[in-house]
């Protein structure tokens, strides 16, 4: 997605890591320039604001269920995997074994 205007902060850059600017994980240089980028850019603003509205649905909806610690690591690893362009595996990494 690109609103055709050239700007210091691609778009597409904006997009790939806006999760990692809503959750506040990226530095205050990069959050300074996605800032500004959401200023000249309504296409990237209005993304940001429908993904800030689910992301506060699900954290009231779902906020109070407990998450297994080591889930976050698997699928911040699968993430890592398909922004690197390796090969994702087919089976689900986040799944727990069966049991017999």
């Amino acid at each position: 997605m690109s609103c055709g205007e050239p700007h210091e902060t691609d778009c597409s850059e904006v997009l790939d890591h806006l999760y990692e600017f809503l959750d506040s994980e990226m530095p205050d240089v990069d959050r300074t320039k996605f800032k500004q980028h959401f200023k000249e850019c309504s296409p990237c603003l209005e993304k940001y604001g429908l993904e800030e509205a689910v992301k506060k649905l699900v954290k009231r909806c779902c906020g109070h269920d407990d998450v297994p610690t080591d889930l976050r690591a698997k699928v911040m690893g699968r993430i890592e995997l398909i922004r690197s362009g390796q090969t994702v595996p087919e089976h689900d990494v986040t799944a727990t074994p069966q049991e017999s």
